[in-house]
């Protein structure tokens, strides 16, 4: 009887944490690009329909690469895309530099930057892995310990959900999200989800 690797649900939990940071700092990309094209003016630049077309299409982007980056095994894999994660927390660290003291986006940017650096950890920590020769990769996770990969997948879930949530809350699509208990309409009965 073959050993069983000593860390065999490591590898697919921390993939899974940079699959979750992706879609967390992909949507948090769409809603500052929202809040650039909905609030003329917002961080004071001539640029800014281009820098919300910048970040729609880089928020569509990490979206759209987190799926095909889960379903192939591999968070990051080239330096290429480590090159562009790097670009866009800079992008985001330049946001919160220059922008306005006042800006309602500094909390979005920081949320999509902490998000990156989380894609970029993740992909570094299973990078060197793979370069000490500890890649597990062959090995079928739910055999391995699914206990143990499912509580760390849902601290991951959780861990990333704070820090995109609020991200989204500042953006304009999140100050204009309708309140919790008001989302039925006249049928909803009366009394329901209020105190």
């Amino acid at each position: 009887m073959a050993a069983e690797p000593r860390e065999g649900w490591a590898v697919p939990a921390v993939r899974l944490f940079g699959g979750f940071a992706g879609f967390g700092a992909g949507s948090v990309n769409l809603a500052v690009s929202s809040s650039l094209l909905a609030e003329p003016g917002v961080s004071g630049s001539v640029w800014q329909p281009a820098l919300a077309v910048v970040s729609g299409g880089w928020g569509a982007a990490l979206i759209l690469w987190t799926v095909l980056a889960l379903h192939r095994g591999r968070i990051v894999g080239s330096g290429r895309t480590v090159a562009f994660l790097l670009t866009a927390s800079g992008a985001h660290v330049a946001a919160l530099a220059f922008s306005s003291a006042t800006s309602s986006l500094h909390l979005s940017h920081l949320a999509a930057l902490l998000l990156t650096l989380m894609i970029v950890a993740s992909g570094a920590w299973l990078k060197g892995r793979r370069l000490r020769g500890m890649d597990d990769d062959g090995m079928a996770p739910a055999a391995a310990r699914p206990g143990i990969l499912l509580l760390t997948a849902f601290a991951g879930a959780v861990l990333v959900a704070g820090i995109a949530t609020p991200g989204l809350a500042a953006s304009t699509a999140g100050q204009f999200a309708v309140p919790h208990g008001q989302h039925g309409g006249p049928a909803m009965p009366v009394g329901h989800h209020q105190r």
